[in-house]
């Protein structure tokens, strides 16, 4: 071989080498940056013993504790019907059967309303001093705001009143509503709902303390009245009155059906001659409903 070639042999093994000095000096940068760019080391859970608290501060058992990062399949949870507790008392808006609160719980109680609430006092059932009606012996529902009460004091008073100043004045422990039957031939669902929840709002601001009944409206003889009063109108108001107490928090008396024959009409025999209006007989019903059928 001579010089030329040795010399071109030295030159081309001299950049083998140097591309192999090359090849090792970025392998090993190359390692040392993706070392470095590692992430950290995964911390080890909590031992068995220390409870883990969620954001709110209270305590979550260890066992059974789920990872939140996964998708809850709800299929997989067991659905189990809990009963509610018995021995916890649910009020309800319409009244219950109770036994017979008796004539300590009767005595305790005013009826404010209609004609139908003035035979009370008219028949002598009741004293003067438990039932407010104007002089004139009716209220409609639609006037009550402008009309005034006949009202009598347990003293043997008797003033002439608004119907709020008659709860501010008299704070009745219980109080019966008793109205309706004048305004189902003009009004509708949406007039008959505003009139008797103002009223039922400005006696509970008036006494607050005092427990109301909203009592439905009675039965009637189809027969015997025309058909701007029937019985398909009443049952419709009384379900207005009830959607009424249940918004307001007050309670309904179901009267309505203990007055009542197979047809849904009045009883006969508790009508006092014009379809409408009941007998004394029928104001005693009505009486020991009310007493069987406690505030709660």
């Amino acid at each position: 071989m001579n010089s030329r070639s040795r010399a071109g042999f030295y030159v081309v093994w001299t950049l083998a080498i140097l591309v192999c000095l090359a090849l090792c000096v970025f392998i090993l940068v190359f390692f040392s940056v993706v070392k470095g760019s590692a992430p950290a080391a995964e911390v080890s859970p909590a031992p068995a013993d220390i409870t883990a608290l969620p954001d709110d501060g209270s305590a979550v058992p260890q066992d059974g504790m789920q990872d939140m990062t996964q998708p809850v399949d709800v299929t997989d949870v067991p659905v189990t019907d809990t009963p509610a507790p018995t021995d916890v008392p649910q009020a309800s808006t319409v009244l219950a059967e109770t036994a017979d609160l008796g004539q300590e719980y009767q005595d305790k109680i005013v009826f404010l309303g209609d004609s139908t609430t003035y035979g009370l006092m008219s028949y002598g059932v009741l004293p003067s001093y438990q039932v407010w009606v104007p002089a004139s012996g009716t209220l409609s529902l639609f006037n009550w705001e402008i009309e005034t009460i006949d009202y009598y004091g347990r003293d043997g008073s008797n003033q002439t009143l608004s119907i709020a100043d008659c709860a501010a004045t008299g704070q009745p422990e219980y109080l019966v509503i008793t109205l309706g039957i004048n305004g189902i031939s003009i009004l509708n669902e949406d007039q008959f709902k505003d009139y008797y929840r103002r009223l039922v709002q400005a006696i509970q601001a008036a006494s607050p303390n005092t427990r109301i009944m909203c009592q439905s409206i009675y039965p009637v003889i189809d027969s015997m009245t025309s058909s701007d009063i029937s019985n398909a109108k009443v049952n419709a108001a009384n379900g207005w009155i009830q959607d009424v107490a249940e918004e307001l928090g007050v309670r309904y008396l179901n009267t309505h059906d203990s007055l009542t024959d197979g047809n849904g009409q009045l009883i006969k025999e508790l009508n006092s001659g014009d379809g409408i209006h009941v007998t004394p007989a029928g104001y005693e019903r009505i009486l020991e409903y009310v007493r069987t059928h406690g505030y709660q």
